[in-house]
């Protein structure tokens, strides 16, 4: 499976950390967000990451890659059988992507992305902004992280796999795991990080980096 992006991306990554879970074999193939490339643009019609190329079922969405991958690999399940649990996996998939992530891009984008990456204006007062929305959610966050296993119980899901990502990315600009603020989020997430899967997606990652 060719997967379209860059592991910087929390959509991207959770990607890649599901199809690790479910010891599927993933490419890596570099696109930006709104890049020409052709191919990429087949699977993502409107430029957006993540995209997938699975022997010629192209998709786009990572909740939607997801939700394919999950029907396609059963085993072992991202997504709970039990339904107020799936519903609780999903309401964090939900979390991650539109509540966490919404805020800490203003972050990203306008003291990395922007600047650094894509050489593009950036607005620090956007960047301000995001980290002033920030700390209720990160409270938020660390009122449901478990002491032990794992944020929907057992077994491990979508939803330690989606708010882990963004708190990766995050990281990237000094909103990674807190212990001293956040203690039980940066123990449940030092959880998360020690799975063979999230080593080996790690890995790639900071091997593009260098």
């Amino acid at each position: 499976m060719k997967l379209y992006g860059a592991l910087l991306s929390p959509y991207v990554r959770k990607v890649a950390l599901v199809a690790a879970e479910k010891g599927l074999d993933w490419t890596m193939v570099l696109a930006n967000p709104g890049g020409e490339d052709a191919a990429f643009r087949q699977a993502s019609p409107f430029g957006k990451i993540p995209a997938i190329d699975d022997d010629g079922f192209l998709l786009a969405d990572s909740s939607a890659i997801v939700t394919y991958l999950e029907a396609k690999c059963p085993s072992p399940a991202l997504l709970p059988a039990e339904p107020q649990v799936r519903g609780r996996a999903v309401w964090f998939d939900e979390f991650a992507d539109t509540i966490y992530f919404a805020a800490g891009i203003k972050v990203l984008f306008h003291r990395l992305v922007g600047p650094k990456l894509l050489k593009r204006p950036y607005d620090e007062a956007v960047a301000l902004q995001g980290e002033a929305e920030l700390p209720p959610i990160l409270a938020y966050l660390e009122s449901v992280a478990p002491p032990e296993g794992w944020l929907v119980g057992e077994p491990f899901s979508l939803a330690d796999i989606a708010v882990a990502s963004v708190l990766r990315t995050l990281a990237a600009v000094g909103w990674g795991p807190d212990r001293a603020r956040y203690p039980a989020t940066a123990t449940w997430y030092a959880r998360v990080a020690a799975r063979p899967a999230w080593q080996h997606v790690a890995a790639i990652e900071d091997a593009r980096r260098r």
